[in-house]
């Protein structure tokens, strides 16, 4: 059996931030997890990519966003390239234009906190 896959767009390597949080959390529920950040680096031991593009899986069951929502416009044709089952837009990361231009291109937004939904509590961690 294989092991879900999830990439964190907006991952930090501080773990006060609910990028990173997201990071663990699904590591913890058995995710294979894709830290995504611009500077690229580690995060929480993993390699972090620089972009969806660079991710060496062909299909995403998730990504989940942790960045603002005018960025994830920006990013909506890299994620349609990537595909993904699952687009998590986490709060403070969704507008109602991204969920349509989401929903336009076959992508299916869930407005909600993935770290919550792998039964996980985003003050667990520190």
């Amino acid at each position: 059996m294989t092991r879900p896959s999830v990439a964190i767009v907006g991952a930090s390597a501080d773990r006060g931030k609910y990028g990173n949080k997201s990071v663990r959390a699904h590591q913890q529920q058995g995710y294979d997890v894709y830290p995504i950040n611009p500077k690229g680096g580690q995060i929480e031991g993993l390699e972090a990519f620089r972009s969806l593009a660079e991710v060496p899986v062909e299909r995403l069951q998730r990504i989940s966003m942790y960045v603002p929502p005018e960025i994830g416009l920006a990013m909506l044709d890299e994620i349609a390239a990537k595909g993904c089952d699952e687009l998590w837009l986490n709060p403070g990361s969704e507008s109602e234009e991204l969920i349509a231009e989401a929903e336009r291109r076959g992508l299916v937004p869930i407005v909600a906190c993935s770290i919550v939904d792998v039964g996980r509590s985003p003050g667990e961690y520190r």
